[in-house]
């Protein structure tokens, strides 16, 4: 279902973007510095496999991005060193713990286990203020600050149809599925999500004309081009990151404001993030939005508090950031989830991945980022990665952090 991302004839395809780039007159007058064919080539090539362990560090030289600022109050993480060092099996190999870590591509890797880091290293050049790209880890953001909107009342109900916050969707795709539909990846629109370059998918188009090409907007083409598919929404999940790009366009409406100022407001200041954040755009600061499917930038440590707050029951620094049901009812199996290549293993709920027979659940994004819950062990682990392949190694992280349990005392 998921293929490879990078381009198989990069350069013709960029010179063919760029040579169809027009300049909306919507753009402010600086905005231009991102239309440019170096910054077009740029964007092209941020999945290079020689490369992305240094792209995946710095989005914010490549595409224009928006801030999620922290607060003035810092949740402090105590820290009680363990050492991991050992033998670890990975596929059938012995590897020694900095052997494991560079054959599962690592850049950062942070290990929380009873509210304490017992383990933190950062690679290739990267450390604890680095802000990693980390995929459809955002997915699970958008998730909660879905959540959030819906306890403050902006949302009245995630049976409430997309349209009625999104009235530019009558007649497409998404007239029909409602808010919970999306979250569930069931929202029945024709989509079919292949990482690809050369393909003719929908994602393959709104990738290259969007954040390559910032021609239009991903939500301009869930309004403009998506479509019903065969099956009606709430049948059949369909990973779609379209459906999350359309809930961040949903939580726009809902709150009036952006989404990221809303994830400050509510969200990272309240729950004591150390550094901001920030979310690359699909378009310049004056006619983009935040890339609500895969764009979020934060430190491994804040990905981590964000995993303890979720392994706490909502409960941050002291605080009850997110709700407690909504934590639950975000993340517990769904029994009508019917499991699909590559992710046969695995189940599915309110954007967050869960696991058959365990109460373990995590955030996960494209080429193996994941932020980890794991509540029998008390533990999250967060690891960011910069593999050549955007699919197919999750077995060997999952052996990675089962193991690593075992030396902390899980």
């Amino acid at each position: 279902m998921l293929k490879s991302l990078l381009p198989r004839r990069p350069h013709a395809i960029v010179l063919a973007i760029a040579a169809c780039v027009p300049l909306s007159q919507a753009l402010a007058q600086d905005d231009s510095r991102w239309l440019t064919p170096t910054m077009i080539t740029a964007r092209a090539h941020m999945f290079d496999p020689n490369l992305n362990y240094l792209t995946f560090q710095h989005m914010d030289r490549m595409f224009a991005t928006r801030t999620v600022k922290a607060g003035s109050e810092v949740w402090a993480l105590p820290s009680e060193p363990v050492s991991l060092e050992g033998e670890y099996m990975i596929k059938e190999r012995t590897l020694s713990l900095e052997e494991a870590l560079e054959a599962t591509s690592t850049n950062a890797l942070v290990v929380i286990k009873d509210g304490k880091i017992v383990y933190e290293t950062y690679r290739n050049g990267s450390d604890e203020n680095t802000r990693f790209l980390t995929f459809s880890v955002a997915k699970s953001y958008v998730s909660t600050l879905i959540g959030l909107a819906l306890a403050d009342g902006a949302i009245a109900s995630l049976d409430d149809k997309v349209t009625q916050y999104l009235p530019e969707m009558k007649g497409t795709g998404y007239d029909g599925p409602t808010i919970r539909d999306l979250l569930r990846m069931r929202s029945g629109v024709d989509w079919l999500e292949v990482y690809e370059f050369g393909s003719k998918t929908q994602l393959t188009t709104v990738h290259d004309n969007s954040l390559v090409a910032y021609r239009y907007r991903w939500c301009d083409y869930a309004a403009n081009d998506s479509k019903p598919g065969s099956n009606a929404p709430d049948a059949v999940f369909n990973y779609a990151t379209l459906d999350t790009s359309v809930l961040g366009c949903v939580l726009e409406k809902a709150v009036g404001k952006t989404g990221s100022e809303y994830m400050s407001e509510k969200l990272w200041g309240p729950a004591g993030m150390e550094d901001d954040a920030y979310w690359i755009m699909d378009g310049p600061d004056s006619v983009g939005r935040e890339f609500y499917g895969a764009g979020l930038n934060a430190t491994a440590r804040d990905h981590a508090r964000y995993g303890l707050m979720f392994l706490n029951g909502g409960i941050a620094n002291g605080k009850q950031v997110v709700p407690a049901d909504w934590v639950k009812e975000a993340t517990i199996p769904d029994e009508g989830y019917e499991p699909v290549a590559p992710n046969a293993s695995v189940g599915y709920q309110y954007q967050w991945w869960t696991y058959p027979d365990s109460d373990t659940y995590a955030a996960r994004g494209l080429h193996h980022q994941y932020i980890h819950i794991d509540p029998s062990n008390n533990m999250v682990i967060v690891k960011v990665s910069h593999t050549a392949e955007p699919v197919g190694r999750d077995e060997e992280n999952m052996q990675l952090f089962t193991q690593i349990a075992k030396r902390v005392g899980g």
